[in-house]
């Protein structure tokens, strides 16, 4: 995460010490044998597998990463078959397509084979904002899973060390949101909240909770207004607060759709983790964007009332640790994002999530 002043204290929070980079090679075989694999499977259900991979190597879980794999395996499906190209100049026409995937996994392959990554990132970021809601915001999930590891790579290696399979991660992550891309219906503005927290609590749910994403969030009508930065590392503080206030969220608002509403924290963050990459006059609109997607997550599954929760005495490597183990997906990428937080609330929140979710290992 990082403070009031924009420093960025990721790792650094509750004691912790800043992740090693992945010298065993092990996230590169993972991302290589994913590679093989569409992001989607039954034609909408998203395939969370490189996000959880790449959680569970950057918080010292590698050698469970393959075992957690063969599990999933039967969540996975081939690669959508191409249709026809994307181009540069073309590349209008086939936003929102999701017959595309392949075809835009393709096109950012090429163009991150021809230029630095951050460039390519630069330039479609703000392309792909609008849709930041797509597919549940797994998309923008799933890039700043992708940004995160290039940017640790860059770290360890001096500014380079971009491999190959991290690459292409980014081109499968981008084309996903790309293919998927879907702006949300027009929003009225409502009071003005103080906090991130004030304003998520203020968000009115939808009128009827019932069906899946797809079905709650066209009736989203209005949100509060909140996180006007002036600049950008007002605008980094605010992202930062969003992330910190739905992850709190989660321990008393969690009950209300377990599985969905980690999106609320994990969606910001992504986007929190992209920041350093991007060129400074977008992180304003980044937070603009994020601040849509939790609210938009919030009114889709908030429940009538809170929940207590009870708070964890557990390292956040112990709440981790249990996190690997019970193996949900959503609950893995949830714990990293409150490891990211890193105070007690959040280890509360993590802890809740894998009391709350079905396993994945049994």
């Amino acid at each position: 995460m990082s403070d009031a002043s924009g420093t960025d204290t990721s790792g650094t929070e509750a004691g912790t010490a800043p992740t090693p980079p992945d010298a065993s090679g092990t996230l590169d075989e993972a991302l290589e044998r994913l590679h093989t694999t569409g992001p989607e499977r039954n034609g909408w259900l998203t395939n969370h597998a490189p996000m959880a991979v790449e959680a569970l190597v950057r918080n010292g879980q590698a050698p469970t990463v393959h075992r957690w794999l063969d599990h999933y395996a039967h969540k996975l499906e081939e690669l959508p078959p191409p249709s026809r190209p994307v181009t540069a100049d073309g590349w209008r026409e086939a936003l929102g397509d999701p017959a595309r995937i392949t075809d835009w996994t393709r096109f950012f392959g090429r163009e991150l084979a021809g230029r630095p990554w951050r460039e390519v990132l630069a330039e479609w970021w703000p392309r792909l904002l609008p849709g930041i809601s797509a597919s549940a915001t797994h998309p923008v999930i799933r890039t700043g899973h992708a940004v995160r590891t290039l940017l640790s790579s860059e770290e360890a290696s001096g500014g380079g060390g971009a491999t190959a399979p991290r690459l292409a991660e980014l081109a499968h992550a981008l084309g996903y949101w790309a293919a998927r891309n879907t702006p949300l219906p027009p929003l009225a503005a409502l009071s003005v909240a103080p906090t991130a927290a004030a304003a998520l609590d203020a968000v009115p749910p939808v009128p009827v909770q019932e069906g899946g994403i797809r079905d709650r969030l066209p009736q989203l009508t209005a949100f509060p207004v909140w996180g006007a930065a002036a600049d950008p590392d007002t605008a980094k503080a605010l992202l930062t607060e969003l992330v910190t206030a739905a992850t709190h969220r989660y321990a008393t608002h969690g009950h209300g759709e377990p599985i969905m509403l980690v999106h609320a924290a994990t969606a910001p963050n992504a986007v929190l983790r992209a920041l350093p990459a991007l060129p400074r006059e977008l992180w304003a609109p980044s937070l603009a964007a994020a601040w849509t997607a939790a609210a938009a997550v919030t009114a889709a599954y908030a429940p009538p009332e809170p929940a207590a929760y009870t708070p964890t005495l557990l390292t956040a490597e112990e709440v981790f640790e249990r996190a690997a183990a019970h193996g949900d997906d959503h609950t893995i990428k949830f714990t990293d994002t409150a490891l990211d937080v890193g105070d007690p609330i959040a280890l509360a929140a993590a802890t809740r999530s894998i009391e709350l979710n079905p396993p994945l290992l049994r």
